[in-house]
């Protein structure tokens, strides 16, 4: 029975080949693909086409009925029916090789496609196990356990024969995938092609030269295996190198519409896709050759360059000049009938620059060319930019300053910078002064009441920048009292916004620099439609308090309209309380604390808080005012406490700083308030004394002056027994001067005392010395004579004036009589006497009639130094 089915299925065979038919290829509508079969079931494989279209026969085998698998591939079919016989067979002549064991034998599957592999073994072994070998690169397709593939589906054929049929869903990697074949002392094995056909698509054709059509295109997944035998064919001509998916072709250069069709196949399959177009309207050029650059000049340049194609130049061209300086980059359009020329204009001089060109089709745009080689050039100098000019207040000054001009804006090496200030209200020669490079700032110290223009240039090689002007308004036109709103940052910088002004006529300036310290002034410029700015700065940093300022630009100084104050981010303050000090007011206790400087102030601080803790609780003490200084804990315990102070900001509270201290009682404040006064006035006293003691002299002298007690001497001041000894001896008296005292009647006018013969005149001591004293001391005694006594006086008395010139004392008479004569008579006898101190108006002398020489003798008449004689010493 098995006979007669293998020389049906031969007959079948031969019939297949005699009509020339290909039975064994399957095409598919989507993309114009051709597919193979590959269920492998027939006897015999034959490749007799020359053009390599692989012919594979569909040839079904019945095996008996008491076999559990109805179609075998041919092999497994022919070597059973040889077993079966027990003799050997050929099929067509040829041999089946007993050294191959499992089939079919290095065969081509496509991916998804069913194959049934048998395995072959000597009798008297047993079929354990088959499988497809897992290998590590197709760990991504879904497999059986143990390192192999489908094992479940192992059927036994016969005592000799297995067969195991597997779907193939996975391409092998590299190389074929190995089929395993494992009895029970031996294994066999064969090798299988699992992979795909060409997946060629996205065919899209194009032309450069305009002589040659050339076609590109995709492959939906790469090619796995490394030799499938791909051929690609363009409209039916081969093209080499395949692989690089595009391929060309000369073809006869015409307007119109055309089918370009791409053939793939490989040992899987044929593939053929096909694109409709015009090439007129698909030329893409090539990239342009020689640029070069010349006409150099500061601010534009030529550029050229050849096209390879002689056809180009009658073609309407747009072409892109791509322009960077390392920092920026600009593109250019420029287009015209075989366009190799154009000029560049708007550059930066003294600039490095890199250019490149590419070019497209201008009336039926297609794509662009391939960027031409980029050329390397530098444009000329020229004199430098503008500078940019700004003004800051500092105390009475005015600090003028610039922004750094940037690498692009100096045009060359910068020398120095020009500054020439001058008044707006004078026509005077304008005062100029050169601040050297780099510095870019200058303090000037102008007149407070005045307002000036100042001018800035810089200056090359080349020459000076065009000048940059700003007035700056006097100080009593500063608007110094705006107001100061607090701002918080948003991102690293701040979002100012300000009312409109009508001041702002050419827009708006914004300024800023740090609240505290030696700051470096930055500035931006608004537009004058615009009400807000975002600032943002390199020098930002967080806990740091900036000021901000926002002035109106006017055709003259600029005004200043609002003020703000802020941090980029507030940071916790640290270390804000220096020297803390506390003082105890009976029950209440002051802590205190040295001003915080601000540059100290890494937030904004809202209050103080303070904490007095003991054994019993904590007592808290608040206050809203960031300027104080002290906290005040009123009603406190006499018990140790410990005092902490904290700085309230919007990021809480602020590290503290904590003092310890133990109340003292009221007694002991009393005790010791009242050592304390002793103690100072004890050294104050002391000291006092001291200063005393040191400078007592100056200060007797000065308070109390020594008072010289006045010395007369004369015989009418002598005692008795002076007199009696004078007329006889020679003593020291009769060599000293004595001032004498001479007295001499006046007549008496109107009251008065009538001098007649000059003053009566004391002479104390010799002229020139005063305070001379005399031997004795016991006052002397007026002696008058014994003739006269005292009831002959006459009874008026009278005052006389004695100049003294210790005291300045006057004696005044009150009545006198007229004088008798140069002697005294006894009978009527004449004295004057002085009676009292008088003031110095009204000052009358008188003098006795002695010696001419004693009339210039001054003496001051003390009365406790005149005594008259009692009547009874006669």
């Amino acid at each position: 029975m098995i006979t007669w089915i293998l020389l049906v299925s031969l007959v079948c065979v031969s019939t297949q080949d005699r009509n020339g038919q290909d039975k064994g290829v399957l095409h598919h509508n989507s993309h114009n693909q051709t597919m193979i079969n590959s269920d492998w079931r027939s006897p015999l494989v034959g490749e007799d086409d020359p053009s390599h279209r692989q012919k594979r026969h569909n040839n079904e085998v019945a095996v008996t009925p008491d076999q559990t698998v109805s179609y075998l591939p041919v092999d497994c079919a022919s070597i059973q029916s040889i077993t079966n016989q027990n003799s050997p067979q050929t099929v067509q002549g040829q041999k089946l090789p007993n050294s191959n064991h499992v089939f079919p034998q290095e065969r081509w599957f496509v991916v998804g496609s069913r194959a049934t592999f048998c395995c072959v073994v000597p009798e008297g072994q047993t079929v354990i196990d088959m499988y497809l070998v897992k290998k590590p690169a197709e760990d991504e397709y879904e497999t059986g356990g143990g390192g192999g593939y489908a094992r479940k589906n192992i059927t036994r054929i016969s005592n000799q024969i297995y067969a195991l049929t597997v779907d193939l869903s996975w391409p092998s990697v590299n190389s074929c995938t190995d089929v395993k074949c494992k009895s029970d002392t031996k294994e066999y094995g064969t090798c299988a092609y699992i992979g795909y056909p060409p997946s060629v698509r996205d065919l899209r054709c194009e032309t450069q030269d305009l002589q040659s059509v050339k076609c590109r295109w995709e492959t939906q997944r790469g090619e796995l295996l490394r030799y499938t035998n791909l051929a690609v064919y363009l409209l039916g001509s081969k093209c080499e190198g395949g692989t690089k998916r595009e391929c060309s072709k000369s073809v006869q250069w015409d307007a119109g519409e055309r089918n370009w069709t791409l053939t793939a196949r490989n040992n899987f399959g044929v593939v053929e896709i096909t694109d409709k177009a015009d090439l007129t309207q698909r030329v893409h050029m090539f990239a342009p050759r020689e640029v070069t650059v010349s006409s150099i000049n500061a601010r534009n340049v030529s550029l050229k360059w050849r096209w390879e194609v002689p056809q180009y130049s009658k073609l309407n061209i747009t072409c892109q000049i791509h322009l960077t300086d390392g920092r920026t980059k600009n593109r250019v359009l420029q287009s015209g009938v075989g366009l190799h020329f154009v000029v560049l204009k708007g550059l930066i001089p003294h600039w490095d620059y890199t250019v490149k060109v590419r070019c497209g089709t201008a009336q039926h745009f297609y794509k662009w060319s391939d960027w031409s080689n980029g050329v390397n050039f530098r444009t000329n100098s020229d004199v430098p930019d503008a500078l940019d000019v700004w003004m800051q207040r500092k105390d009475r000054q005015t600090e003028i300053t610039w922004k750094r001009l940037q690498p692009n804006q100096t045009h060359g090496q910068i020398i120095d910078y020009e500054v020439t200030w001058a008044k707006t209200s004078q026509r005077e020669p304008q005062s100029k002064t050169k601040v050297p490079h780099p510095e870019h700032s200058i303090i000037l110290s102008l007149d407070v009441s005045e307002e000036y223009v100042v001018t800035v240039t810089a200056r090359n090689r080349n020459g000076s920048s065009s000048p940059s002007k700003i007035a700056i308004s006097s100080f009593s036109q500063d608007q110094t009292s705006v107001n100061i709103r607090k701002i918080n940052g948003v991102n690293g910088g701040f979002r100012l916004s300000w009312s409109p002004s009508l001041k702002a006529s050419c827009g708006y300036i914004v300024d800023w620099c740090p609240a505290s310290g030696n700051c470096s002034v930055e500035w931006m410029k608004v537009h004058s439609n615009d009400t807000h700015a975002h600032i943002t700065s390199k020098n930002f940093k967080d806990g740091h308090r900036y000021m901000m300022s926002i002035y109106a630009c006017t055709s003259g100084a600029p005004v200043l309209l609002e003020r703000r104050q802020g941090y980029v981010r507030e940071k916790e303050p640290e270390g804000l309380f220096k020297n803390l000090r506390l003082k105890q007011q009976n029950t209440d206790v002051v802590i205190s604390w040295d001003p915080i400087a601000l540059r100290e102030q890494s937030a904004f601080i809202l209050g103080y808080i303070l904490y007095c803790s003991n054994a019993r609780g904590v007592i808290t003490v608040r206050t809203d005012k960031p300027e104080a200084t002290s906290l005040t804990a009123t009603n406190l315990e006499i018990t140790p406490y410990s005092f902490t102070v904290k700085a309230v900001t919007a990021l809480g509270e602020s590290s503290s700083t904590t003092i310890d201290a133990t109340l003292n009682s009221l007694t002991d404040n009393l005790v010791g308030a009242v050592i304390i006064s002793l103690i100072t006035t004890f050294s104050l006293l002391s000291l006092v004394t001291f200063l005393c003691y040191r400078h007592w002299a100056c200060i007797k002298n000065t308070v109390y002056p020594p008072i010289p007690k006045p010395v007369l001497a004369g015989t009418w001041l002598m005692s008795p027994d002076e007199l009696q000894v004078a007329p006889y001896a020679q003593t020291e008296l009769d060599n000293l001067d004595i001032p004498e005292l001479h007295c001499k009647a006046a007549l008496t006018l109107d009251g008065f005392v009538r001098q007649d013969d000059g003053p009566l005149v004391f002479s104390q001591t010799p002229k020139g010395y005063y305070n001379q004293p005399l031997k004795k001391y016991t006052p002397p005694l007026l002696i008058m004579p014994p003739t006269v006594m005292s009831s002959q006086l006459p009874p008026s008395t009278f005052k006389a004036v004695f100049p003294n010139p210790l005291y300045n004392l006057l004696a005044q008479a009150e009545e006198h009589q007229p004088d008798s004569g140069p002697e005294h008579q006894e009978d009527t006898p004449s004295l004057e006497i002085c009676s009292e101190y008088q003031p110095q108006s009204q000052v009358e002398t008188f003098s006795l009639n002695t010696t001419e020489e004693d009339r210039d003798s001054p003496i001051s008449c003390v009365t406790t130094y005149i005594v008259l004689p009692h009547p009874s010493a006669e």
